[in-house]
């Protein structure tokens, strides 16, 4: 089989050697690592759908792989065959900037582009993608549409599902389902592009992607604010919505825990305040529109805010630099975190009116079942979703025999606590091999015997992905 996929790919996209393997086998955070016959790279489309049929004649499972800047395991190939371990498919040679559309705002590109590298594209046009991610220097555009990512900026134009505009897809077969055209309006049935955006893999392998470009925001007004409460945030929230809606560019609500850990184990971090607020609000106010003063309509609101006894300090940047060094704090999160020790993160999405309810609730369980570890919280406020994070030391990690087994029983807790509140476990990192039994656990019944009917139409013997999403058959 490395021999055949060796014809098609040439000797510059296999890696076959188990030493130069591990990369592409192993977890960014390095908790789980798996194995498989070979790592395939393909250059083109056609590449990739030949690479495909070769997998399909030798039954083998293909893993795909992005940036590997996932939380969930996704990206790592695990097989229940111990002879067909799998071939993991990387689409990194696949970078190419296929086309831009300054009329239509539709930036075509392959999935093994890089999302910093679309960002510079859109700048040198004087346009902008909006998804921004502390990941984006590695994240992947196929990784990015398969676990259908969020970010900072999805209160104003959600997440990746509404970015994308066409997709092309190889399926297990090597079949390639074209539909790039990036229509506005196309009314001739079923859109099938929308079942690949967040199928982590499991129904085909996105090799390219029409994606929706903006305006470039020529002015923005940026502000920390230091708040008491979550329920003191979304009252502000409300105020921000009621009078500047259209302009809210981000919304998180950070706890003081977690900022404290970002001072702890981050170079070059500047906090404006002496001491942390106990809940952080960092807001972003955007526009194209060279006749609106966001200065001033962020300060009417801030003012609003301290006479309402809702805001008890806040600073409010006073240049682009001081609004980068404010965003560099929120977006060192994941990377303080890893240093810090073992962070069980929780990808809880609720309606953002039940924030404060869902947190406080939380707590409680977190105290009650799990005294050794602190709590952090990073919340995306605007749209409902909190990163709620059970911190163990290593010391303590280590202890712990069946650690799989424990991280399960946290999460469970927490989800539960989501559930109550109408919520959802899964808001943007996905479900990789990490929670398909909390998928099957919380997922209606209906809709989940309806995916594994789509899954069996579109991968009938399984090979995408196994054990991704949903529970191997």
């Amino acid at each position: 089989m490395i021999d055949r996929l060796l014809d098609i790919v040439g000797p510059k996209g296999i890696v076959s050697d188990p030493s130069e393997m591990t990369p592409y086998l192993t977890d960014w955070r390095g908790r789980k690592q798996g194995r498989a016959v070979c790592v395939v790279l393909p250059a083109s489309t056609d590449e990739v759908a030949a690479v495909m049929r070769v997998a399909a004649e030798e039954k083998q499972p293909v893993f795909p792989l992005g940036g590997n800047t996932g939380l969930c395991y996704g990206a790592v190939p695990e097989s229940d065959d111990a002879e067909k371990p799998g071939i993991v498919l990387s689409l990194r040679r696949m970078h190419r900037i296929r086309d831009i559309d300054t009329v239509s705002d539709i930036i075509t590109v392959d999935a093994g582009v890089i999302l910093a590298e679309i960002h510079q594209a859109a700048d040198k046009i004087d346009r902008q993608f909006p998804l921004r991610l502390g990941s984006e220097g590695s994240a992947q555009v196929g990784g990015l549409i398969s676990t259908n990512a969020g970010g900072t900026a999805v209160v104003r134009y959600g997440p990746m599902r509404d970015l994308v505009a066409g997709l092309e897809v190889v399926l297990a077969d090597g079949r390639i389902v074209n539909d790039l055209a990036a229509l506005r309006k196309d009314n001739t049935g079923y859109m099938l592009r929308q079942l690949f955006i967040g199928a982590e893999g499991t129904l085909g392998i996105i090799t390219g992607a029409a994606l929706r470009l903006f305006p470039t925001l020529s002015k923005s007004a940026h502000a920390w604010i230091d708040v008491v409460s979550p329920a003191d945030a979304v009252k502000l929230l409300a105020r921000f919505r009621a009078t500047a809606g259209s302009f809210i560019e981000a919304f998180e609500l950070v706890s003081a825990s977690q900022f404290e850990l970002v001072r702890r184990h981050v170079d070059r971090v500047r906090m404006p305040f002496a001491q942390l607020p106990a809940w952080s609000l960092m807001v972003e106010l955007s526009t194209s529109d060279s006749y609106t003063d966001l200065d001033a309509m962020l300060g009417g609101l801030l003012e609003e805010g301290f006479a309402a006894g809702l805001v008890g300090d806040a600073v409010v940047a006073a240049s682009n630099q001081q609004a980068k060094e404010i965003w560099h704090v929120r977006h060192s999160v994941s990377e303080a975190n890893k240093k810090e020790g073992i962070g069980i993160v929780h990808d809880i999405a609720v309606r953002t009116s039940f924030v404060p309810a869902f947190i406080d609730a939380a707590d409680k369980v977190a105290a009650e079942r799990f005294p050794e570890a602190t709590t952090q919280v990073v919340c995306h406020l605007g749209d409902g979703n909190v990163h709620y994070i059970l911190m163990f030391s290593h010391d303590y990690w280590n202890t712990i025999d069946d650690q799989d087994g424990f991280a399960l029983d946290v999460e469970r807790a927490i989800h539960d606590v989501g559930v109550q509140f109408g919520g959802t476990f899964s808001a943007e990192h996905g479900v990789g091999r990490k929670l398909p039994a909390e998928l099957e656990r919380l997922c209606d019944p209906l809709r989940y015997e309806l995916m594994q009917q789509i899954k069996h139409v579109l991968d009938p013997d399984g090979r995408m992905n196994p054990g991704v999403l949903l529970k191997s058959q």
